[in-house]
């Protein structure tokens, strides 16, 4: 089958930029990672995004966009071409060598309960800004198949784990993206990926330092190491229904709020804060039959010391490493995962499978747009 080099385009539910990253596959078992980039939304536009969140909350169907999310739409798209043509002059890939991209769009409604998901994103608009055909839209198959929209991530990181030594995949490898929520892929040798949402990843510590201290989050997790998590605070975070539900299970940004914290002071709240993220993650390991040995993290969560040190404590029998660590790219793992994703779409191959998404067969997804000469 043909290597195709793709590019994938991911704004993810932290609403701060867009991470872009390179690949070269058969969208299969060959995977050769390239170089990525990361370019921020300026933080008006940042404010922008969240403050059509309400907005898209009282959207009953994916269809019509309301005029605020349909202008706010075309502004994500035409960043996203921006963006694109900044990464091809920065890395000096040429356009003509680009077969597909892989665009995400930014979510701003998932409601798999109700079977409908809302990423802002002009598949066919961007396609025409940048000359390369786009590959968008790639979640709402699998909710249209039963299954919960997400995570999408786990086929990519199935591929990533056989690049890893033979032994480590016997004993099992857990990855994490700690975005805006968290999510965590279980592979095992000769067994199929299972995946799920496993609660909040780095959303709720970004509004809550925000709203104290006025800045975006807590970088390397320094604020939070400063202050002592309150355990009961955690318990009622912990007590929600989402934690007593089996996977596979999907969130939307707004599941959960600032609410059960209360008002502690600004380190407190953020210690708490890791410690709930951790936790969470490490219970998403309890529905396994046996614990993975690997923890392979990833996202903006991995560069937080404070969370890194609170799932060390909350799994001290495993091995909690950073995708860096491991020899893969903690800032653009799921930038990398809409590449390989695209690949697969072009190609009519699964993108999700019951035990990823609980869809009700292995479903492919995505819609192709090419470019307009």
């Amino acid at each position: 089958m043909k290597i195709k080099t793709a590019i994938g385009l991911m704004s993810g539910t932290s609403m701060d930029g867009i991470d872009i990253a390179v690949v070269e596959t058969d969208g299969d078992a060959i995977v050769r990672r390239g170089p990525g980039a990361s370019y921020s939304y300026e933080a008006a536009f940042r404010r922008r995004i969240a403050d059509a969140l309400p907005i898209a909350g009282q959207m009953t169907a994916r269809a019509p966009l309301p005029d605020d999310l349909r202008q706010l739409e075309t502004a994500i798209t035409e960043r996203h071409g921006q963006a694109v043509e900044r990464f091809l002059r920065d890395t000096g890939i040429e356009r003509t060598d680009v077969d597909l991209l892989g665009f995400h769009g930014q979510t701003v409604m998932h409601r798999p309960d109700f079977g409908f998901t809302v990423q802002l994103g002009d598949g066919a608009a961007l396609a025409r800004q940048t000359g390369i055909t786009t590959v968008y839209d790639m979640r709402a198959n699998d909710m249209a198949h039963g299954g919960q929209g997400a995570p999408l991530v786990p086929v990519y990181h199935r591929a990533l784990a056989a690049q890893l030594e033979p032994g480590m995949q016997d004993q099992g490898v857990a990855f994490v993206n700690i975005g805006g929520i968290s999510n965590a892929t279980f592979v095992f040798t000769g067994e199929d990926p299972v995946a799920l949402d496993c609660g909040p990843g780095n959303a709720l510590i970004d509004q809550w330092v925000e709203a104290k201290a006025g800045i975006p989050y807590d970088a390397g997790g320094r604020i939070a190491g400063e202050g002592t998590a309150d355990q009961a605070t955690v318990g009622r975070y912990m007590a929600a229904e989402f934690f007593s539900r089996k996977g596979p299970k999907s969130l939307d940004r707004n599941d959960f709020t600032l609410a059960p914290l209360g008002d502690p002071d600004l380190s407190d709240g953020a210690a708490t804060l890791a410690r709930v993220t951790a936790i969470s993650i490490a219970r998403s390991g309890e529905t396994l039959d046996r614990m993975p040995q690997t923890w392979i993290i990833a996202g903006g969560g991995a560069k937080n010391a404070s969370i890194m040190a609170e799932l060390r404590l909350a799994l001290p029998e495993c091995v909690i490493i950073t995708a860096d660590e491991a020899g893969f790219s903690a800032d653009f793992m799921e930038a990398e995962c809409w590449a390989y994703l695209a690949v697969r779409a072009e190609r009519g191959l699964p993108l999700t499978f019951p035990a990823t998404t609980g869809c009700r067969e292995p479903v492919s997804g995505g819609v192709i747009v090419s470019a307009v000469p």
